[in-house]
């Protein structure tokens, strides 16, 4: 015999009923069956809302009521033939006089008892099950039905009555051995006490009632049909990714459902768990998947994966007790939760360290102020005695548990879960986990509860595609061609690195944007006319408040303004990737706190591309340096843009001609003159020389300017007028260096903790002679390269490159 259980949703109009009526016929062909139903979705908060209304003198219950007939009364018609209607149609009337009734009682005496809600809310499971065992008789099913609520019997603790299991399975057995029927139908839920009034068993009620009745019978399965197919590796609410779980063990089902998976409730199913007998969640919409089975005989060592699911719970308090009066004191914990347990209060997790100087539990925030109270009040004399501080609370948190059969005896598993949530900056206030080794749970911040569960799962069941999040921060030359890269490179990077990246946000100076699953190309081509107005502030609380997992920023500016978020995003452990110069290159007190936010939050601060574009020149500094090396000079060019201005300029084009040239084909800043003043390289010079590990500062570095100092006033336009007006001034260094044979560098030096940047006539012989174009090279030598030093060589401006060099970042970053 099975045992198939449905609950609200699946009943809770004619066309949900009709679906399970398909099921129960197709299961009752080869096995008798008993059923049990919910109250027609909705139905019991209805009553119980109404009864509420009316025991505070609101006449707003009579509508409630009214509608709630009204319900039952078209399920019957369209459910039944008219020859049939007109005795249910009766039935179903005399009960809502009878509902009416007892509303009308309490109304009038202004009081709503426990023992009366019982009464009122056994009708709608009452109700539902009538109807539908009418219609399983009126298509030919051998169908009788089943007052339920009669065999199980209780104590008096209404709307959470104790079952007397031992009378309540004779009762059943009794029952299921007089009646030889292929369907049984019964409403779940109800139930009564040793007096014959109406009692109630609780949350997860009607799962209750089918375990009661499988276990009394020892039944081949309780199959629960509901409106999701099974149990999920998350809240699907929570995850998109989420899995469906095929086979899980009674063990690992508990504990998912003990810390929020509301597919089941623990207690519901202790019966069927006791007796051994397989559980198996389906969906009544989607009949034909697989649904979930809860067995004993599931085998767990032959999963590949080590947790089963990861469940949450919202509305969480912690309460810590502590105070040296404790330590070593029998008894303190027994005082604990004698006096939590007097209030009824239900303590969801503990955790003590061996210290013993203090002990925290989760509760329920609802109870929160009831708990308080409770404990100052049982340790008020060590309180007073400043033996024991007042309780401490901490509120909006959640719980969040990792929960496996396969995690015990395996090392390691702890240290991936702390990692993974580490590294994106969520902070753990709370940990317990159980000798059993199947569930560890941590307390977290309420606002960290979705990108926890998204970190874990993607952890633990999504090691194929990791979804990184970018946040893109300028959208000229640069940016613009490493969203192109990022578009292009993509399916590439889901292929062979497991890596996904979404562009989560874009801002230029004007528009900024936000999407958490990613902006399409397609809405990339139009993003800034629907784009919201950007602020750069405004922009990080965005990313802050988003608090997406595999965070990454990226500053594709020479915005000053802009650093200014790095610190406040590294504390959240947002990844940032600078083409801007500016934060290396600022105060070296600066430069230093954000190198120790990022390292204090595990998270990373990439800034490869402020020298030399795509070349690998501080990862190779950093690579030295890592493996005990120790820079002793480096020298030198660090400007594609000068290195193409002088590789061109030769007298026959004016020097302002050749600058233009190298604007246009985008080798400069927006304002050359930030490249031709020394100014970048020698910010350049001062990031290597502090990445080798020297304390330099900017207004320490030699810059031997070349430009006429009237070049650096006024605007662009000004600027290229300046440069014509002084062609003499750059013809003559041309001419001077050419008459000793040589040519012109603009070069950088760091030798003996000093740093200088200037032009120079470089001699043939020398190795920065042959450089061509926009190519850079950095020359280091080293303890290890002091005869032959090594040399880094490149192409070392233009916006491809540079943007290939930030996405290098990106990726090294997640």
């Amino acid at each position: 015999m099975k045992i198939l259980k449905f609950g609200g949703t699946s009943v809770a109009s004619s066309q949900n009923i009709l679906l399970t009526e398909n099921i129960i016929k197709k299961e009752s062909v080869k096995n008798k069956v008993v059923v049990i139903v919910s109250a027609l979705h909705g139905v019991t908060d209805g009553l119980i809302k109404a009864a509420e209304y009316a025991s505070v003198k609101n006449e707003s219950y009579l509508p409630i009521l009214k509608e709630l007939e009204e319900k039952h009364l078209q399920l019957v018609k369209e459910l039944l033939p008219v020859p049939e209607q007109s005795s249910w149609l009766s039935f179903t009337k005399k009960h809502f006089n009878d509902i009416e009734e007892i509303y009308n009682g309490i109304f009038v005496l202004g009081e709503l008892t426990d023992r009366i809600k019982d009464k009122i809310a056994s009708y709608g499971e009452h109700l539902s099950s009538s109807i539908i065992s009418a219609r399983l008789q009126y298509e030919g099913l051998d169908c009788v039905w089943m007052n339920s609520a009669a065999l199980i019997k209780t104590d008096g603790r209404f709307t959470n009555a104790k079952v007397n299991i031992a009378l309540t399975e004779k009762n059943i057995q009794e029952f299921l051995k007089n009646h030889k029927n292929q369907v049984i139908i019964g409403p779940g839920f109800i139930a009564r006490d040793e007096n014959g009034n109406a009692t109630t068993l609780g949350r997860g009620g009607s799962d209750y009632t089918a375990s009661l009745i499988a276990a009394a019978i020892h039944a081949e399965e309780l199959q629960i049909w509901t409106d999701v197919s099974g149990m999920m590796t998350a809240d699907p609410r929570l995850v998109s990714h989420a899995k469906p779980i095929l086979e899980i063990s009674y063990h690992e089902a508990m504990e998912l459902s003990h810390f929020g998976a509301k597919v089941l409730y623990p207690p519901s199913i202790q019966p069927v768990m006791s007796k051994n007998i397989d559980l198996t969640i389906k969906n009544t919409f989607d009949p034909e998947a697989p649904g979930t089975l809860v067995s004993h005989h599931v085998k767990v060592e032959d999963k590949q994966q080590l947790a089963a699911g990861i469940s949450n719970m919202s509305n969480i308090v912690l309460l810590t007790l502590e105070g040296s009066g404790m330590v070593g004191i029998p008894g303190i914990s027994a005082k604990l939760f004698q006096c939590l347990n007097h209030e009824k209060i239900n303590v969801i997790l503990i955790t003590q360290g061996s210290s013993e100087h203090s002990i925290t539990i989760a509760i329920n925030e609802k109870e929160r102020i009831t708990a308080e109270n409770a404990i100052n009040l049982s340790f008020a004399d060590d309180i007073n005695l400043k033996r024991i501080a007042p309780v401490k609370i901490e509120n909006k948190l959640s719980i969040v548990a990792l929960v496996g059969e396969n995690m015990k005896n395996r090392s390691g598993v702890s240290a991936r879960m702390f990692g993974c949530l580490g590294n994106n900056g969520i902070n753990i206030r709370a940990i317990a986990q159980g000798s059993s080794e199947r569930n560890i749970s941590i307390v977290i911040s309420e606002n960290d509860s979705k990108k926890a569960v998204n970190v874990l799962h993607e952890e633990f069941f999504e090691s194929e595609i990791k979804q990184v999040h970018l946040y893109l921060c300028g959208t000229g030359n640069v940016g613009s061609k490493l969203v192109q890269q990022i578009y292009d490179q993509n399916p590439y990077l889901r292929e062979n690195l497991l890596i996904n990246l979404r562009i989560a946000g874009l801002s230029n100076s004007r528009r900024m944007i936000f999407a958490d699953k990613g902006i399409s190309q397609e809405e990339y081509d139009n993003w800034a006319a629907y784009g919201q107005e950007a602020s750069i502030n405004a922009f990080a609380e965005e990313i802050i408040s988003r608090n997406l997992r595999n965070s990454v920023f990226v500053d594709i500016t020479a915005s000053s303004e802009i650093p200014e978020i790095y610190e406040k995003l590294l504390k959240r452990s947002v990844n940032i990737v600078a083409c801007n110069k500016i934060a290396a290159s600022s105060g070296f007190e600066q430069y230093k706190t954000l190198k120790n936010t990022a390292r204090n939050h595990s998270c990373n601060f990439y800034f490869e591309t402020n020298v030399g574009a795509g070349l690998p020149v501080i990862g190779t500094i950093n690579d030295l340096i890592k493996s005990g090396d120790k820079i002793i000079s480096i020298e030198a060019v660090l400007s594609g843009t000068l290195n193409f201005v002088f590789n061109h300029y030769d007298g026959n084009k004016t020097f302002s001609e050749v600058v233009a040239q190298a604007q246009r084909e985008g080798y400069t800043e927006p304002d050359p003159r930030l490249d031709l003043s020394g100014t970048d390289v020698a910010r350049k010079i001062l990031i290597l020389a502090r990445e080798a590990g020297y304390p330099l500062q900017f207004e320490e570095i030699e810059n031997i300017s070349f430009l006429p100092e009237a070049c650096m006033q006024g605007s662009v336009e000004n600027f290229y007028t300046k440069l014509s007006e002084h062609e003499s001034h750059f013809k003559s260094l041309f001419t001077a260096a050419q008459k000793e044979g040589k040519i012109l560098k603009y070069t950088a030096e760091f030798k003996n903790g000093k740093a200088k940047v200037g032009l120079q006539h470089i001699a043939p012989g020398n190795d920065l002679f042959h450089l061509y174009g926009k190519d850079n090279i950095v020359i280091f030598k080293t303890l290890r390269y002091s005869e032959q030093p090594l040399v880094v060589k490149g192409a070392g401006a233009g916006a491809e490159v540079t943007a290939s060099g930030v996405f290098a970042d990106i990726i090294r970053s997640v």
